[in-house]
């Protein structure tokens, strides 16, 4: 009987036509009028995990929510401590003497999928990054790095293998000998590592680079204290399209494009150096980019004195989730930026021992750097917390001796408390080709 097979056929393949239509039509279906994507959720962290660099005899601060502890280094390995979400920790060296004189203070950072730095180069400084795998499972990177001519490292840098527990060293003259200045990206292809990186220049002084915030097409630089001194931004864009980026200074006194930097551009894959002391007149400030392409951007801040150190603070994201700075001492103090409208935090110091002080609530005029100094004995905690509006922030330590300013900076980076999680919703896209 072969015209009822071929009726059923037929009907076969218009059912196949019907629901073929009606899958493409409830994926590529547009959205309700007047309904706008949901925003990230706020949750709060259960657990979070700090990896030190290693340094023998440095003193660890850590700091868990309301309390103090500290740990000294015994040997060059990496230090971890794991605890509850807030988990702070890091650490400032001094040293009177020598090629790396000066203070280095560095945030003890987290196992990340991907890691920017910007500094200076190894053609002009002793640069090393630290890799450690805190994890009880292999981890794979790649490292790349770029300079003022574009991508300089090669294929050396690419699938760096770091076992168990391990930790790996990388001199970056081996990636990138020709480098005057650089960013650099740390990508985990395998597992997460924490990543660190100190910058000895050749005149003198050393420092930790701090993290810089993933490129962006707003990028806000805080932290940079005012006196005397080089200040040196660094603008990296390390996609495949030029950047024309506008510059603002917001200082203790104004907020205003720099005169002849008011418009930039930097070549695609480059990094441009601008030279900005003269443009902030020696006032702490924070920096604010605006760029046609994703950017990322550090300052380098040169000490005075016979004997110069140096210090590094990078972009960052404004303290929307709160932040904390475990190693502090005397000459410490905070540079908070608002480059919109007034914005306001609550400032909190905890003592090596004891119960936290109370809050103090700084309001930070728009438009404006205000500098706020920490007062307490020996090694401190300092927790700050969001009020209103939108602040960016950094922590500076100075400290003056006859042969020169000693100094080290910090950006406030995100505390471990909170984290914005993308909302989830049931989607035909997770099931059709």
């Amino acid at each position: 009987m072969p015209i009822p097979r071929n009726r059923f056929a037929s009907l076969a393949a218009v059912l196949a036509a019907l629901l073929l239509l009606y899958g493409i039509a409830y994926v590529t279906e547009p959205a309700p009028a007047g309904t706008q994507a949901a925003k990230p959720e706020r949750v709060g962290v259960e657990s979070a995990t700090a990896v030190c660099p290693g340094v023998k005899g440095a003193d660890v601060a850590v700091y868990l929510p309301g309390t103090m502890s500290r740990e000294t280094m015994k040997n060059a390995e990496p230090y971890t401590v794991t605890g509850p979400g807030g988990l702070e920790a890091g650490f400032v060296t001094r040293a009177t003497s020598g090629a790396r004189r000066g203070l280095a203070g560095v945030r003890c950072a987290e196992p990340a999928a991907e890691t920017w730095l910007v500094g200076p180069g190894p053609a002009n400084a002793d640069v090393t990054l630290h890799l450690v795998n805190a994890a009880k499972t292999p981890a794979m990177a790649d490292v790349q790095v770029w300079a003022a001519e574009g991508l300089v490292s090669g294929e050396e840098g690419l699938g760096l293998e770091v076992g168990p527990g391990e930790h790996r060293k990388v001199d970056l003259r081996g990636l990138a000998p020709s480098a005057d200045v650089m960013a650099v990206s740390v990508t985990s292809l395998i597992g997460r590592v924490a990543v660190a990186a100190s910058a000895a220049p050749e005149p003198g002084g050393a420092d930790w680079l701090p993290a810089a915030a993933a490129p962006a097409k707003k990028v806000v630089v805080p932290g940079i204290p005012g006196g005397g001194g080089r200040r040196e931004l660094l603008i990296a864009a390390p996609g495949e399209t030029d950047a024309t980026v506008r510059i603002t200074a917001v200082t203790e006194g104004a907020r205003y494009a720099m005169k002849g930097r008011e418009s930039v551009d930097v070549p695609a894959g480059g990094v441009l150096s601008i030279d900005v002391t003269t443009g902030i007149g020696g006032e702490s400030a924070g920096l604010v980019l605006d760029s046609t392409a994703p950017v990322v951007a550090g300052v380098v801040i040169t000490g005075t004195g016979a004997r110069q150190d140096v210090a590094y603070t990078a972009g960052t994201p404004p303290l929307d989730l709160g932040s904390a700075v475990a190693a502090n001492g005397a000459g410490s103090r905070l540079l908070l930026t608002a480059p919109g409208y007034a914005g306001r935090v609550r400032v909190q110091i905890v003592p090596p021992d004891g119960e936290p002080g109370p809050p103090a609530e700084v309001e930070v005029p728009a438009g404006r750097t205000k500098s706020v100094p920490l007062k307490a004995k020996g090694s401190f905690g300092v927790v700050v917390t969001p009020v209103s509006g939108q602040v960016y922030g950094g922590r500076v330590m100075e400290e003056r001796q006859r042969g020169g300013l000693l100094v080290t900076a910090q950006p406030l980076a995100q505390a471990r408390v909170w984290t914005m999680l993308p909302h989830l919703a049931d989607t035909a896209l997770a099931v059709l080709p």
